[in-house]
């Protein structure tokens, strides 16, 4: 992979998720952080199966300065209902793992990547100082640069590590996507435990919570 050195990458997982939590990876690569990592074959985790990649996680976080947010489900709805914009939300996050990177010890960088999930001007907006004076490049598919990769992978792992912690907590195998599957399960959950345990699980501004309640309220 074509990579600036040395670069903040930023990636998200869990937005396109009924149930679990919202996570925003960041992670900064420098030559020999790369040199590391270079035999682990990292590339997009869309690519990656879920067991793989909590294994290539543990060793991004070993050998690199990362940031990880894990906005859970309770935390999402609340401040969905504030900001009422999934792209402002998400530049939040983005923010935030931007600034804590740039707070971080031995991290020196001028130049951010991020995956593009919209206007770019919501990420700068939510920048503090630090953010402000990099370089923000954000691309459709900014997998391809490894910095990003690595960002995907962190936040995949802790989108699973939200997952299971979740379903163990309310004793409920909570299925991922937002596909008929996790329709059926949500359906599964009603039954089982009512409208109320959604607020802690899931995202309520999704379709599915109209679909399953019987009523479309979107927030």
């Amino acid at each position: 992979m074509t990579e600036v050195k040395p670069v903040i990458g930023v990636d998200e997982s869990g937005k396109g998720d009924y149930f679990g939590p919202l996570v925003i990876a960041g992670v900064f690569i420098n030559a020999g952080s790369e040199k590391k990592l270079q035999d682990l074959n990292i590339r997009d985790s869309k690519l990656i199966t879920d067991k793989r990649i909590l294994v290539l996680a543990a060793e991004i976080k070993k050998h690199t300065a990362h940031s990880v947010v894990v906005v859970g489900p309770e935390k999402y709805n609340g401040l969905y209902v504030k900001i009422k914009n999934l792209n402002k939300l998400l530049a939040w996050g983005h923010a935030r793992v931007i600034e804590d990177l740039l707070e971080t010890e031995g991290v020196k960088c001028d130049t951010v990547i991020s995956d593009k999930f919209g206007n770019d001007r919501f990420i700068k907006a939510a920048l503090m100082e630090k953010g402000k004076a990099v370089k923000l490049i954000s691309e459709t598919k900014a997998e391809r640069y490894f910095a990003v990769a690595c960002a995907s992978i962190l936040a995949r792992a802790g989108f699973l590590e939200g997952m299971a912690a979740l379903s163990k907590e309310i004793g409920f195998e909570l299925p991922k996507g937002a596909s008929k599957e996790a329709e059926a399960g949500a359906v599964r959950l009603r039954e089982k435990m009512g409208m109320e345990i959604f607020a802690r699980v899931a995202k309520l501004h999704f379709k599915t919570t109209g679909k399953i309640s019987g009523q479309i309220k979107l927030l």
